[in-house]
């Protein structure tokens, strides 16, 4: 290793392999998985309790957005309904039939679901929970997988209770939330996330990340924290240092040790690595359109978006596809020199000469770039406290 770059050198030893290309093989697998892993989720519940907002909240969508899981009165999940992630199609959440329906009997509803396709089952219900539910957790908890419950539609009932004298929001959510324990008893007091789908800052929709994320394998909390909405400031942290984390595997993973033998860099580094892994980033922070739109609509300031301005912010605008796949990516930035122009200080990232400085200079920067947006972005729209 005496001939290679020290940095290379460095990350051969951190991987804790012997060669170069062991250790490539090893952030091979580690990137492949943090991009690509799949992640199932199935969401239950009787008709009416708001599964299909729930679902779309997931997808960061609104009810009325393209695609969305339909939320009319008059549509009654009958049958499982598939909904990919609008930029992680590894990321599915599935919409089932409510358990104790007229084709679903609680003693073989888990196999006419497939339940083996799902990591998790989230148990909804807009009301107290029902020995159904009860039935469906038990069978859950005897096949040894994880379950959930969550109450929903907690903005309604603070709507409602903010009409009495003398309302206190922590007294009704406790209030709530122990009539929802009451009826869980026997099941061993399960934690009950209380939710509202049109506001993913408030009550416990961040709670329940958290959760999710702790019980996970660590390939599917990769999945999982880059899919879910950024709820508050303390989720945007966790997916940036994420982000962070991942850059040695993927620049080790283009890792080189031949000096660039023309001028130029586009040799020196794997840009459709640095462009995919750059795109997932704007997605997973909330800085593409469709996520600005919202927060705008929630804070009621529309010039939020135009403080989404820098190069490699608008760069991934105008270039990224809505789906992201390899081969688009591939596509979307031609040359390491324009990604190299978005950025400042470059001559000792170029001077490296290999593909794993370059590589790894482009992702710190990036990420750094996407990341500083997201934070001024949050902070005017009055969303910035860590707590």
């Amino acid at each position: 290793m005496e001939n290679q770059d020290p940095a290379v050198v460095d990350a051969i030893k951190e991987s804790g392999e012997s060669t170069l290309e062991k250790a490539k093989a090893k952030a091979k697998t580690k990137f492949d998985q943090f991009m690509s892993v799949s992640l199932n989720i199935a969401v239950t519940g009787k008709t009416g309790s708001g599964k299909s907002s729930f679902v779309n909240a997931l997808r960061g969508l609104q009810d009325d957005d393209d695609g969305a899981a339909p939320t009319s009165p008059l549509e009654c999940t009958m049958v499982t309904a598939m909904y990919e992630h609008p930029e992680m199609p590894n990321v599915k959440i599935w919409d089932l039939p409510g358990i104790g329906s007229p084709n679903f009997k609680a003693k073989k509803y888990l196999k006419d679901v497939n339940f083996n396709t799902y990591d998790f089952f989230i148990i909804l219900n807009s009301e107290r929970f029902t020995e159904n539910d009860i039935i469906l957790a038990k069978e859950i908890r005897k096949l040894k997988k994880n379950f959930y419950f969550v109450r929903s539609k907690i903005d309604n009932d603070m709507s409602s209770e903010k009409k009495k004298k003398g309302f206190d929001q922590q007294k009704v959510l406790s209030i709530i939330r122990e009539d929802c324990q009451k009826n869980l008893k026997e099941l061993g007091d399960p934690e009950v996330f209380l939710i509202s789908s049109f506001d993913s800052e408030k009550y416990d929709f961040e709670s329940l990340q958290n959760t999710l994320e702790d019980e996970l394998p660590e390939h599917k909390k990769y999945a999982l924290l880059q899919a879910w909405p950024v709820c508050s400031a303390a989720t945007l942290e966790k997916k940036i240092n994420m982000f962070k984390r991942m850059i040695l595997a993927a620049s080790s993973v283009s890792a080189a040790v031949a000096v660039v033998p023309f001028p130029g860099l586009s040799a020196a580094c794997d840009t459709g690595m640095v462009v995919l892994f750059l795109t997932r980033c704007y997605y997973a922070f909330g800085l593409d359109d469709r996520s600005l739109t919202r927060l705008s609509e929630k804070v009621n300031k529309p010039h939020l978006k135009d403080l989404a301005k820098s190069k490699l912010v608008t760069a991934i605008r105008e270039k990224a596809l809505a789906r992201l796949q390899v081969s688009a990516a591939l596509a979307t930035i031609a040359t390491v020199e324009y990604l190299l122009s978005l950025l400042p200080v470059v001559g000792s990232a170029a001077a490296a000469g290999i593909s794993f400085a370059t590589t790894q200079y482009l992702l710190i920067e990036g990420v750094n770039d996407l990341a500083n947006t997201a934070r001024v972005i949050r902070k005017e729209a009055g969303l910035a406290s860590v707590h």
